[in-house]
């Protein structure tokens, strides 16, 4: 027997060897904090809108911002030119010319499209081609066969004018000399606004002389051939009376050549 407070004999206890953690016992927890980072950063960032849709999403933002800043514009100009013409007014009178001045100005104003015109006249539509039930194009066409263009338009806007009309205005909206007509894709872009289709263009005039300048354009006969073809849409209709509005565009020269 083992006296008191002697060892005992046995198994010596060594201290158990350290072991360095593996890469993977290193690299899931800092894998998982990253995840879960991201879909945070993500989660403030979309505030739920779809990501992906961003650029499409900003660009209608911006053409919506450029629509209001040119309404502002336009109801700014219309209030310098009532301005420029009480101003006018004034200064006539005081050399007591009120009547021939204003004769002089209402005159100038109306050729240069510049207030309301009403008479007889035509309002032609132009539209697209309607998309099939099935899904499929008319034999032989193609995709950009079945919209109107650009050079539709102004052939239209062209036979117009040729036929002596006295007023145009495409979508309600009145042409000048320096109006310009364009498209970007099948969006029609006038006086720094978009507007879809049908186009609508109307015009004070002669029917039978607006017919008859659209009958003898080779534009519009290239239109009526796609219209019977592919089905897109023309008309011409006379109208008992119609109301131009004032052109409120911007009248500043944005090019001259001088001959």
């Amino acid at each position: 027997m083992a006296r008191s407070g002697s060892l005992l004999p046995g198994r010596l206890l060594r201290p158990r060897p350290f072991s360095r953690p593996s890469a993977w016992a290193v690299l899931v927890p800092i894998v998982a904090l990253a995840a879960g980072l991201l879909f945070a950063t993500s989660g403030r960032t979309a505030q739920g809108t779809d990501l992906r849709a961003g650029e499409v999403t900003q660009l209608s933002g911006l053409i919506a911002q450029r629509n209001r800043a040119i309404a502002r514009q336009q109801e700014r100009l219309t209030e310098l030119q009532d301005q420029v013409e009480r101003l006018t007014d004034q200064a006539a009178s005081r050399n007591g010319d009120v009547a021939a001045a204003r004769d002089v100005g209402d005159a100038g104003a109306l050729s240069a499209a510049l207030v309301p015109l009403t008479g007889r006249g035509v309002e032609i539509t132009l539209d697209d081609a309607h998309a099939r039930a099935d899904g499929t194009l008319p034999r032989n066409a193609r995709p950009d066969d079945l919209v109107i263009h650009q050079s539709d338009v102004q052939a239209v806007v062209n036979a117009v004018w040729a036929a002596g009309a006295d007023g145009v205005a495409v979508m309600d909206l009145r042409l000048i000399a320096t109006s310009a007509v364009r498209c970007v894709g099948n969006v029609l872009l006038l006086q720094g606004r978009t507007y879809s289709p049908p186009f609508v263009v109307t015009a004070i005039g002669a029917a039978d002389a607006v017919r008859a300048e659209l009958a003898a354009s080779p534009q519009v006969a290239v239109l009526q051939q796609a219209v019977q073809a592919f089905g897109l849409t023309f008309t011409v209709r006379e109208r008992p009376q119609l109301t131009l509005p004032g052109y409120t565009g911007s009248l500043d020269l944005q090019y001259a050549r001088t001959r």
